[in-house]
């Protein structure tokens, strides 16, 4: 079965550090010239806990009405106080024409709160939701939430179930979770680059880091070709030069993707609300670099760049 890239989409700026919705279409058309099969919108790397409750619903609207059924579109629905709250809003971001509504597993018990908690918390959220198709996502914060391959068959029992963005970063978990997702129609996607090629290969449906806000192409080329065994030592050593890069492009994130567009030609602005600070010139200098080594990824795995085509309006 194909892999498939799904990037967690970035949210551009103006100058007013208001959403720049004029950018968000090319933004989407050079992630879609780049081969990625599906978006991860309204999620950690949007700078979702930096907008407002309008906000996410407008952008991941815009989202679904230009990528038009082209790839599928999920978005995060887990935000409220209370489980009506989580459950009212998943509402509303279903209603915005995603092909799932993501949950945040750090969203359903505190991080000093037991397994039984979070499951008692998910059924209320199913029984008020209906039939809406859900997803799970170990996001980062409020805090990282790892579940249980337990805790999953049970989740996944309920038929509710179709993705899974696991940021678990350890094999054996990822194995495990995969055994019990097996035949279930989830599609269980690793959040971690370096464990990338072994997820794909114990059967994840791919990839979604952040490594495709920077080089999208490079993830495309590794989900198609993980498989294949004609390609493997490239697969290994495009993979080993991923995870040297990727604690980089992680520092003073998503600023250093914005900034690393530019490079590549696309007028996203370097302003973000999540992170306050201006990249320093060191930064800049090593993301400069990582630019240099993806165009020597690009000329030995024989990858056609995306070439963008600067906005006149910016």
């Amino acid at each position: 079965m194909q892999k498939k890239f799904v990037p967690v989409m970035i949210t551009p700026f103006n100058l007013k550090a208001q959403i720049d919705h004029d950018m968000v279409e090319p933004l989407i058309d050079f992630y879609l010239e780049a081969g990625v099969k599906g978006f991860f919108a309204n999620c950690l790397s949007s700078e979702m806990y930096s907008i407002s409750e309008d906000e996410r619903l407008e952008l991941t609207r815009h989202v679904v009405r230009y990528v038009n059924g082209r790839v599928p579109v999920v978005a995060t629905g887990s935000f409220g106080l209370t489980i009506p709250d989580k459950a009212a809003f998943t509402q509303k971001i279903h209603d915005t024409g995603v092909d799932a509504v993501i949950m945040i597993t750090g969203h359903f018990a505190n991080i000093d709160e037991a397994d039984d908690i979070l499951l008692h918390r998910f059924e209320q959220l199913f029984g008020l939701t209906g039939n809406i198709p859900l997803g799970l996502y170990e996001c980062p914060a409020p805090y990282k939430r790892v579940i249980t391959p337990e805790i999953l068959a049970t989740l996944l029992s309920t038929n509710r179930l179709i993705y899974h963005k696991d940021t678990s970063c350890n094999v054996d978990s990822v194995r495990a979770k995969l055994a019990v997702t097996a035949g279930s129609g989830l599609e269980f996607y690793d959040a971690h680059t370096p464990n990338g090629v072994m997820s794909m290969e114990m059967g994840a449906a791919g990839m979604s880091s952040i490594s495709g806000n920077f080089y999208p192409e490079i993830l495309v080329w590794l989900c198609n070709h993980v498989l294949d065994e004609s390609r493997q030592e490239d697969v290994r050593w495009i993979q080993s030069e991923l995870q040297r890069v990727d604690p980089l492009i992680h520092i003073a994130y998503p600023l250093s993707a914005k900034y690393f567009l530019q490079l590549r030609g696309l007028p996203v602005r370097t302003i973000s609300r999540a992170h306050a600070l201006e990249l320093t010139p060191e930064q800049k200098q090593t993301l400069q670099q990582i630019y240099r080594d993806f165009k020597d990824w690009c000329e030995r795995l024989q990858i056609s760049e995306v070439i963008t085509a600067p906005l006149s309006s910016h």
